[in-house]
């Protein structure tokens, strides 16, 4: 099953395949092009409560009767709203008819434009026909990047790069490194004023440790 990995701006990813669509984190400001009614999107992937995240995935999901699959609060949170929702945790596979999906741990916070606690921060590790792609949320750095590796050996990662609520430059290179993924894309920088930065710096760090890194603006697609 061939699909492209479309960058939809900030944190947001679409997998498009030839019948559904996938989105990740669908916070569609940075993009003015996208238009999600052209498109079968199936199932919503929300790493966490914050609003440049859940983005517009609750009226994405009223509208093509998708499914949000987040952490057990969030889903809650969601399911509130009036969506259809799958509340999952840490630690095991979810099976798709397009592929599998597994929730793993990030260091952040996470709750509502409300107040509304909306559970544990995550990343999401999505395998695709094989393809495993690393989707890191918001987060630090921290050691057990070191561990998805070892487990899943991502061929892609998607990593904030933005510091001040993430990682910044620095602290992402190191991430890359641990994780090893044959594509690393920076994501999570430049939207707003406090998270502006240079991805090319971030380019040239991992060139220097022998990492591929993809700079992708809002709509550019890498083909699988």
């Amino acid at each position: 099953m061939a699909f492209d990995l479309v960058y939809l701006g900030h944190s947001a990813f679409e997998i498009r395949m030839d019948d559904k669509s996938i989105l990740i984190d669908p916070f569609l400001q940075a993009t003015r092009m996208y238009d999600y009614r052209d498109y079968n999107i199936t199932d919503i992937l929300i790493t966490h409560g914050h609003a440049d995240h859940v983005g517009n995935a609750i009226d994405i999901a009223k509208s093509k009767r998708s499914t949000i699959t987040a952490i057990f609060e969030l889903a809650n949170y969601c399911a509130s709203k009036g969506t259809k929702t799958m509340g999952v945790n840490f630690g095991s596979w979810i099976k798709f008819d397009w592929g599998k999906v597994l929730f793993v741990p990030a260091f952040h916070s996470s709750s509502s434009m409300e107040g509304v606690y909306t559970g544990e921060p995550a990343g999401i590790i999505l395998d695709v026909n094989g393809v495993k792609l690393y989707h890191a949320g918001d987060t630090s750095l921290f050691s057990d990047m070191k561990l998805i590796k070892e487990l899943y050996n991502p061929d892609v990662a998607m990593l904030p790069i933005g510091g001040l609520y993430t990682m910044d430059i620095e602290h992402a290179a190191i991430a890359a490194e641990w994780i090893g993924a044959t594509i690393t894309i920076p994501m999570h920088y430049n939207t707003f004023e406090p998270i502006e930065v240079d991805a090319e710096h971030f380019n040239i760090l991992l060139q220097t440790k022998g990492l591929n890194c993809q700079i992708m603006n809002p709509e550019d697609v890498i083909q699988f």
